[in-house]
């Protein structure tokens, strides 16, 4: 332990340096320290017996909003009349003709056997109702559309048991499954592979980067053990959270990339700063509380932004992002718990060994250089020399990248978001080449209380209206306006002592425009009784309605968190404005190269290849959003904390620049290097909205860390020059009464 005069953090006015709240949690944790740890120890023991089942308790769906129309619609269906959006479809060909004798035998007996097991509400089969609509053009396939009890994670559950006995060959019949249940189920197994994928590639990759940057194998632990708190611990959350709701099954690779990326970013930063504090002669209680003070009131402020900004995903009314808006909050408030009381104890216990076996260390010996010389301070001076230059041509680079989200065209992810080889993928894709495309997944109109005539004459004016193939009623089919099928089997099942129900078919995908507006033509049509519009599009519509009247009071939500939090941490006016703007560069350029991947089809080689469906998933680009902005406000705090402290010790705004710049650069760069390779290893995954999300923040990450970091944050203070820290008096008045300050 280093022998030499401590260096005590500086208090606020009136407290003596020993007795501020930073070096008493430094006495804690340093005199507690093994206490501290094996209370760790036993919350990773209890959170990881807590979370072992969190598998088994996650739901693929949560995507609609459960007032709205559509989901009324789907719960009337199955609550008045067992019916609704079938959750398993099995797509049967035949060698020959589905009409075959041996085909007719082998389909009449699947169906029979499927609305004899026990969880089954109905089943529609070709064999059965004797349906075209349910046989293909060519005559060699035909679809039994399968309705399971309960909700949609009771149907996931049935159909792992149910779809394995009703697959492969069935007498004269070759049997695929598809439906929301086995898109559910592929899911799962595809987010379980692609986590044990992710972890290989991205594990070497990380330690190799924690290892140059530590340079200590010592060192390199640290993180691992902060990331598996915050892991074991946000999984536990999840297991209680989700017996109150929804929660996706994303947020298993959520959790894991999340917790082990901040993990790192809040360790890069505090053993740095610790073992640079026991350089310059701390003991080693001074320099944990020294850390504490700087980088661990950093790392708390950090938190909160973070929690504020994914706070906005909680206005939307969809359980996807609300379930994984509170994932990430677990993982940020356990990743900041770990840095501030389990980090401070293990750098205790540690001492000076956090720099022992450094296998690097007679090169760092050769390359040491002075501060001035540094890399990042070289950076920062050149960038301060010509910041006007600098800013014109990164801020045109940007812009070009972001053209491409002017034409972004939103909808909700199908089995598309699956590998073509998967199972589910390849039965709708021969749906889709052998049926109309609204066969499968059409509209439904549900009419409570009404029959007879007034429901006949609605069915007659809707199959009116453009882009309609036909209208199923209970008396009959409907086709420009006529009767051209009179009632049949498959009618009765359309009415009943609750009401009535009809099915649109259209000649439309779900996701396609004019989708969207033929769901607003059914609404306007005057009917007998109050209608519930359900069906995919139905839901696209209602969803997008959600998403867009939440969207403003999101944005304010972020905006204004960010301006308060940002002012009260710097005192500034127009720090918070910078960063707000950087921050949405970043973003919309970010946003840009996705739509030109994946909603365009461009370098689909760089990625791994996947289904072009000409759109790119409202939900996942708002969580997205959501999370990289976030993250962006992490990086952009710990910057401004140490160039605010250089520039409070030396009142020169261009060197606190270049030093706050130097300090914390090479951090930027590593924690940038490994959360990119973390979030990037996700691009493996077989789950295209998976590839999304992975690609999405590790561009966020390395664009905001370089260009927003490195080049337009010293250009734009080099400009601003002192007025970057100027407020109006009330204001400074105010921020000097409870703005964020050291001690």
């Amino acid at each position: 332990m280093n022998s030499s005069v401590s260096v005590q953090p500086r208090p606020r006015p009136g407290q003596t340096p020993s007795r501020d709240r930073w070096s008493a949690l430094a006495a804690f944790t340093v005199r507690r320290r093994w206490w501290v740890l094996i209370g760790a120890m036993i919350f990773v023991v209890l959170s990881g017996l807590a979370g072992g089942a969190v598998t088994d308790r996650l739901s693929a769906g949560g995507y609609t909003p459960a007032s709205a129309d559509s989901t009324q619609a789907e719960r009337l269906l199955a609550e008045n009349f067992a019916a609704g959006a079938p959750d398993l479809v099995l797509v049967a060909k035949a060698a020959g003709s589905v009409d075959a004798p041996g085909a007719v035998q082998s389909g009449r007996d699947l169906s029979d056997r499927l609305t004899r097991t026990a969880g089954v509400t109905s089943v529609a089969s070709y064999w059965t109702t004797g349906s075209p609509t349910l046989r293909s053009e060519d005559g060699t396939t035909a679809l039994i559309a399968v309705v399971l009890d309960g909700d949609e994670g009771d149907a996931t559950k049935l159909t792992k048991t149910l779809a394995p006995g009703v697959t492969g060959a069935q007498g004269e019949l070759t049997v695929l499954a598809t439906g929301r249940a086995m898109v559910n189920i592929e899911d799962e197994r595809l987010a379980t592979e692609d986590l044990k994928q992710a972890e290989i590639v991205a594990g070497p990759i990380t330690a190799l980067i924690l290892l140059i940057t530590f340079g200590s194998l010592v060192a390199v632990g640290l993180p691992l053990a902060l990331g598996i708190l915050g892991v074991l611990g946000t999984f536990a959350c999840l297991v209680g959270l989700s017996s109150v709701m929804d929660v996706s099954v994303f947020a298993l690779n959520l959790t894991t990339a999340l917790g082990f990326g901040l993990a790192v970013d809040f360790s890069l930063f505090m053993v740095t700063r610790f073992r640079e504090e026991l350089g310059h002669g701390a003991e080693v209680e001074d320099a944990i509380a020294t850390t504490l003070r700087t980088v661990g009131r950093t790392v708390v402020f950090s938190a909160v932004t973070v929690l504020l900004s994914l706070s906005a995903l909680l206005v939307f009314p969809i359980d996807f992002l609300r379930s994984l808006a509170f994932t990430v909050m677990a993982v940020v408030v356990f990743a900041a718990l770990a840095a501030i009381l389990v980090m401070p104890a293990l750098l205790a216990v540690l001492g000076d060994r956090v720099n022992k076996a450094d296998p690097f260390a007679r090169l760092r010996r050769r390359s040491k250089r002075t501060v001035e010389n540094g890399l990042w301070h070289r950076i920062a001076m050149t960038v301060m020399r010509r910041p006007v230059a600098v800013s014109l041509v990164t801020v045109i680079f940007l812009a070009v990248l972001a053209i491409p989200f002017f034409h972004v065209k939103f909808g909700l992810f199908d089995e598309r978001i699956l590998p073509a080889s998967s199972e589910p993928h390849a039965a709708a894709a021969q749906i889709r080449d052998g049926f109309e495309p609204g066969e499968i997944s059409p509209m439904t109109v549900v009419l409570p209380d009404a029959r007879g005539q007034a429901v006949a004459d609605y069915a007659s004016q809707i199959s009116r209206i453009d882009h309609v193939v036909r209208v199923d009623a209970p008396s009959g089919s409907y086709v420009d306006g006529s009767n051209v099928t009179p009632p049949g089997p498959a009618s009765a099942a359309l009415a009943n002592e609750s009401g009535s129900w009809l099915t649109v078919i259209s000649d439309l995908d779900p996701n396609d425009d004019d989708s969207t507006r033929l769901v607003a033509a059914v609404r306007e049509i005057p009917a007998p009784v109050q209608a519930y519009v359900g069906g995919p599009s139905a839901a696209l519509v209602d969803t997008k309605d959600a998403l867009v009247s939440a969207l403003p009071l999101a944005i304010a939500i972020i905006v204004v968190s960010v301006l308060v939090l940002l002012f009260l941490f710097t005192g500034s006016v127009l720090i918070p404005l910078k960063a707000l703007v950087l921050n949405m560069l970043s973003l919309s350029a970010t946003f840009g190269a996705l739509v030109y991947i994946f909603q365009d089809g461009h370098l689909r080689w760089l990625v791994g290849d996947f289904t072009v469906t000409g759109y790119v998933d409202m939900t996942a680009t708002l969580l997205l959003f959501c999370l990289a902005f976030g993250l962006s406000m992490d990086y952009e705090i710990f910057l401004l904390s140490r160039i605010k402290e250089e520039y409070d010790r030396t009142g020169d705004n261009t060197k606190a620049v270049a030093l706050g710049l130097q300090h914390t650069g090479r951090l930027f760069t590593a924690a940038a290097l490994i959360f990119a390779s973390v979030m990037g290893a996700l691009v493996t995954s077989g789950v295209s909205l998976v590839k999304l999300a992975g690609l999405g923040m590790a561009l966020a990450v390395l664009v905001d860390a370089t260009l927003i970091r490195g080049l337009l944050v010293p250009a734009f203070m080099r400009l601003l020059g002192s007025a970057n820290w100027w407020a109006p008096e009330p204001l400074r008045k105010l921020h000097q009464r409870i703005g964020v300050r050291e001690g």
